[in-house]
């Protein structure tokens, strides 16, 4: 039996201003950005697919944040029914982890570029990088509609407070808190392992390049930290609050009735966990955050004296803006490279 541990929420005016904020200003950047990253993906930018498809995600999610609104105006009230409540659940997770997996994409084409510079240039094409956007879409919704379908809209009304509620239904059932734990470690502690690991490998080879200066060093530090910045401000809180009520879940030793321990935990719990809910919405206003840090290192030209022949300038262009890993070009790769 499904039944509600909550509360009305106080902080429901909260809520709605990061909402609002999210859906303005995500919008607006989301707008202002669109147009320079098509451009890039008319120029067949490998960078610009993966940010186009994160456009996309956000624009889609945006588009819902209307509905999100509209239930915090209500105090954690749905009155748009219980489709609309499925769709736009839907849409929240599923660009959640979109997101995620496209600054996977991100960070490992980077280190890939950086690391291996010519031997990854022959796979590098925009047909590589549509065909990793188009995996990570299919993967992430099939995986939420199956999750859709289990849930069967079942969590729609709170018999308690006679109000209808989208995603908060209280207790998890079993499956559910498994499928969570599978999210933690799959949808955030996997991908947090990935950026981690490339940029860590990105700027360990940056660092030992010679033929840079300082200061396109620190623009490559800034968006490495960008990158990971973005991914753990948005989205650690909600993963590790969505951790510990899992672990809580399967703890026995919690009363699960109606008003025991367990109810007690999550009433306490859901203030903290709709902030991180709402914190992780921002991602569609930090997005545009990271196309700028890679225009801002575009723009930047690095002078000739710093670059010691032309097969450096290669290396520069394949990392697509401008802060590229410019591996120490030894003798022999040298001597590789005039031969082509």
């Amino acid at each position: 039996m499904i039944y509600f541990c909550l509360a009305e929420s106080v902080v429901s005016d909260l809520l709605m201003s990061v909402y609002i904020l999210a859906f303005v200003f995500g919008l607006i950047f989301n707008v202002l950005t669109l147009g320079p990253i098509i451009q890039q993906v008319r120029q067949k930018n490998v960078l610009g697919i993966f940010l186009l498809n994160l456009s996309i995600s956000d624009f889609l999610f945006i588009i819902t944040m209307p509905l999100w609104i509209n239930y915090y105006r209500f105090n954690h009230r749905w009155m748009l029914g219980s489709g609309s409540c499925s769709v736009a659940g839907f849409v929240y997770y599923s660009n959640m982890y979109i997101s995620i997996y496209l600054l996977c994409c991100i960070s490992v084409d980077r280190c890939l570029v950086v690391s291996y510079p010519l031997r990854f240039k022959t796979h590098r094409t925009s047909c590589y990088a549509w065909m990793q956007c188009i995996v990570v879409y299919v993967v992430v919704v099939v995986i939420h509609i199956i999750m859709l379908v289990y849930d069967n809209l079942t969590d729609a009304h709170d018999e308690n407070n006679n109000n209808d509620r989208c995603y908060e239904t209280y207790p998890m059932e079993k499956p559910i808190a498994l499928f969570n734990l599978l999210r933690v470690g799959l949808g955030f502690l996997l991908p947090l392992l990935v950026l981690a690991v490339s940029y860590w490998r990105v700027l360990a080879t940056v660092g030992r390049s010679p033929g840079l200066s300082a200061q396109v060093k620190r623009k490559v530090r800034l968006l490495s930290f960008g990158v990971i910045g973005i991914f753990s401000v948005c989205f650690a809180p909600y993963h590790i609050l969505l951790l510990i009520r899992s672990l809580v879940f399967y703890n026995n030793n919690f009363d699960k009735s109606h008003n025991g321990s367990y109810c007690r935990f999550e009433e306490q719990m859901h203030f903290f966990f709709s902030c991180t809910l709402a914190l992780s919405s921002l991602n569609a206003v930090v997005d545009p955050v990271l196309y700028v840090l890679v225009i801002a290192m575009e723009k930047y030209k690095i002078n000739r004296k710093e670059v010691q022949d032309t097969a450096t300038k290669k290396s520069l262009k394949l990392f697509g803006f401008g802060c590229h890993k410019i591996p120490v070009i030894t003798w022999k790769i040298r001597q590789l490279l005039t031969e082509q």
